[in-house]
């Protein structure tokens, strides 16, 4: 597995320096999360940012040793280290300890270590092999069960240890999927579904099922391209008086009852005057507003039975449904607040006053972003998601220049990782989503996710560094 002089001089080093830099912030920031006025830099294991140096220390060896591996080790055997992973994450279900609510922890001593992390590179290896193959098509419906499978099955896993919040981060594959030819029908399905999911738990359900009902009417002559007057006229008329129905609701809610009575009364019977007109339309628009009326009603249903209080609290605080800034919604409220209270350029390094005075918890790890927003202000963080934004931009160059197809679709899916943690992470922070765990890549305090990511990141280094020693 010995390197030659050539193939190193190939790697991407600014992608190496950029890392670099995310690290360096990530030290700095820990140890600004437990500074305490008068109190000296003490090298002691009690203290999480000295912890952080040691992962550090650690996470360098791991990457200088994928340097030493031929790229061809990491296809030939990304199935064999997906299946490492998968084993990892049953087995922490039966033998992890449990840490803040979910059972995805192995305890080693002093230490813990969560196989979710490094099931990332796997899953992306994997998918990786598998989407490369010779045979391998999206026009095949075999290619979306087994792609489909080799990410849902640790996300599922996850799901089961508690940890929902580090599950969805394997949902960001597919858009790995999506530039490999995955349906754009069923991508934008899936987008679609994502905002009914929302609006089904800000509207009234009935309300919302009504005003799918005229959407998809509309959405029919649209697309159907209605050439009857008598046709457009009716279903324009439906739409109209549909809506102006159910718009009423929010200046009259006492007759909210009567008004979805009438509403629906007056889609039903413009529906059937279309029948006359286009038998097919009519069956197009029942069909969409069945299947989007069911779905609508599962997840009122799942939402209402299968999360539990405290979960459902925190989606409708990001929705807006309720306020609370003393119990669910502290984090994020302090967590503004100390961001806000940033200004422009920061209070200074070790000066932020929210951060020391420990009104925000979780500092260190999942709300690390509010250290960097109060002590370096705007201009920081614009820096910190500045550095970010380059290293996805700059994977994503580095997957177009791929002569390897498996190499390209790895790096997609590093950058789909990458680009999800960042958006959720930060989101949380300033409340345009739910707290639910995922730390900022590079940054956050902890070794195992550390340790993933970095793994993470140098695979796709490494196997750049060998592009040029690829024929095509």
């Amino acid at each position: 597995m010995s390197r030659s002089r050539n193939t190193w001089l190939d790697l991407d080093w600014l992608l190496v320096a950029v890392y670099g830099l995310l690290v360096f912030v990530g030290v700095i920031a820990i140890y600004s999360s437990e500074f305490r006025e008068g109190e000296d830099f003490v090298f002691s294991m009690k203290h999480s940012y000295v912890k952080q140096i040691v992962y550090l220390g650690i996470a360098f060896m791991l990457a200088f040793i994928i340097m030493f591996f031929d790229g061809s080790f990491f296809h030939n055997f990304s199935y064999y280290i997906w299946g490492i992973t998968i084993i990892m994450l049953v087995a922490v279900l039966f033998l992890g300890v449990e840490i803040k609510g979910a059972r995805s922890w192995f305890r080693l001593g002093p230490f813990s270590l969560q196989p979710s992390e490094f099931a990332k590179f796997g899953t992306c290896l994997a998918l990786a092999k598998y989407l490369s193959g010779l045979n391998t098509s999206f026009s095949n419906i075999k290619t979306y069960v087994w792609a489909l499978a080799i990410v849902a099955l640790p996300g599922a896993l996850i799901v089961l240890q508690g940890d929902a919040g580090s599950a969805i981060v394997y949902g960001s594959l597919i858009f790995v999927m999506y530039r490999e030819g995955f349906s754009q029908s069923i991508f934008w399905t899936g987008l679609l579904a994502i905002l009914l999911f929302i609006l089904a738990l800000v509207f009234n359900v009935m309300y919302l099922i009504a005003a799918l009902g005229a959407l998809s009417l509309l959405i029919m002559v649209i697309l159907k391209g209605v050439k009857s007057p008598e046709t457009r006229t009716y279903a324009i008329i439906a739409i109209l008086v549909t809506a102006l129905c159910f718009g009423v609701i929010q200046f009259a809610p006492e007759k909210q009852n009567l008004i979805m009575i009438v509403g629906f009364l007056i889609l039903g019977i413009s529906s059937i005057a279309l029948l006359l007109f286009n038998q097919k339309l009519v069956y197009l628009i029942v069909g969409l507003t069945l299947i989007g009326s069911t779905y609508i009603l599962g997840v009122d249903f799942a939402f209402n039975n299968f999360l539990q209080p405290h979960q459902q609290n925190r989606i409708k605080l990001v929705l807006g449904m309720i306020e609370d800034t003393k119990d669910i919604g502290y984090n994020v409220h302090q967590s503004k607040i100390a961001i806000g209270s940033g200004g422009a350029f920061g209070k200074g390094y070790l000066d932020g006053t929210q951060t020391k005075l420990g009104y925000v918890p979780e500092l260190s790890t999942d709300f690390i972003y509010c250290t960097i927003g109060e002590e370096f202000g705007f201009l920081g963080s614009s820096i910190v998601i500045g550095l970010f934004v380059f290293l996805i931009l700059r994977i994503i160059a580095v997957a177009e220049r791929q002569r390897s197809k498996f190499s390209r679709i790895y790096a997609y899916g590093v950058a789909s990782i990458f680009f999800l943690h960042l958006v959720i992470n930060v989101g949380m922070t300033v409340g345009l989503f739910p707290v639910i765990g995922i730390p900022l890549p590079f940054i956050s305090y902890g070794g195992s996710s550390l340790f993933g990511f970095t793994i993470l990141l140098f695979i796709l280094i490494r196997l750049d560094g060998d592009r040029l020693l690829v024929l095509r």
